[in-house]
């Protein structure tokens, strides 16, 4: 069954930045093959760290948003468990979250196409005040 991930890795700050592409680009391989389709890829600069992760205190983070299954996103965290340049990884899985979004949003969508039973009255009466006199 695919469903949507978001994979966010840091990289050590050293790391120049035909590495961290050529390091991308595997990973993004890796995943391919693995049976995921890579959505979207985003750099997202170098930022500090809330902590200290192996005696970095900087880091440059990655975004993969992916269509995949279970097994492709197993194989994905196992590639970036041995990866030297990667000092920290999560895995998140977004679709469920994006379904109550949409439902939330369809349920205010449908109240705000609905006015209360009064107004209904009172915006005609205040369009029209010779209907009143």
């Amino acid at each position: 069954m695919q469903r949507t991930y978001e994979v966010m890795f840091i990289v050590r700050p050293d790391l120049l930045e035909e590495d961290l592409d050529k390091l991308i680009a595997t990973l993004q391989g890796h995943a391919t093959t693995a049976g995921a389709a890579v959505q979207s890829t985003e750099k997202m600069g170098k930022r500090r760290l809330a902590y200290d992760v192996k005696k970095f205190s900087d880091g440059q983070y990655v975004l993969f948003v992916l269509l995949a299954d279970g097994k492709a996103i197993h194989e994905l965290e196992r590639r970036l468990r041995v990866a030297e340049p990667v000092i920290k990884f999560i895995t998140v899985r977004t679709d469920e979250e994006r379904q109550r979004l949409d439902k939330v949003k369809k349920l205010r969508e449908s109240h705000a196409k609905r006015p209360p039973a009064g107004s209904v009255q009172a915006a005609a009466e205040s369009e029209n005040p010779a209907v009143n006199a």
